[in-house]
């Protein structure tokens, strides 16, 4: 097996493994791998530290210059998403349902198909509709009644 074939099939095992590692950098790593097979095959390039000189300076430059302009291919769009709140407080004026009654202020309900723990002062049946007025960690605290702009301003000014 000459150099050539193997600095190649570094390169194709790096872009391969980015669709695993999907950090976008391994992707440029076998780009110059590829880059030096092809210089290597092509008898441009014999000795071993020009090789890996090449390797490290076409993987750099590919880096420098691409990398941001492929990482958007990898990240999604989500029209959605409030980007102003941070993520625990995304879920407050959610819509929940019960799955647990509530029995001393305690129950389980589910929010975007996941069962969360909760709290409430209403009384909740199994199948009630709720909604998340806090969320402290791993467990919400829910109402019977939506949460109008007029009733979190006065939650907040009592807190």
């Amino acid at each position: 097996m000459s150099i050539a074939l193997i600095w190649i099939l570094v390169g194709v095992v790096l872009i391969i493994s980015e669709l695993l590692l999907t950090s976008v950098v391994a992707v440029f790593l076998g780009i110059g791998a590829i880059v030096t097979g092809l210089l290597v095959h092509w008898g441009l390039i014999d000795d071993l530290a020009i090789q890996f000189a090449v390797f490290g300076i076409v993987s750099l430059v590919t880096l420098l210059l691409a990398r941001g302009r492929i990482k958007r291919w990898f990240t999604g769009y989500t029209a959605d998403e409030d980007e102003t709140r941070p993520n625990f407080q995304r879920d407050i004026g959610a819509r929940v349902t019960v799955v647990k009654a509530f029995n001393h202020g305690a129950g389980r309900v589910v929010l975007n198909g996941v069962q969360w723990d909760a709290f409430s002062e209403d009384d909740l049946q199994v199948g009630d509709t709720a909604w998340v007025v806090a969320n402290e960690g791993i467990q919400l605290t829910v109402q019977k009644e939506r949460l109008t702009a007029r009733n979190q301003t006065k939650g907040s000014d009592n807190s």
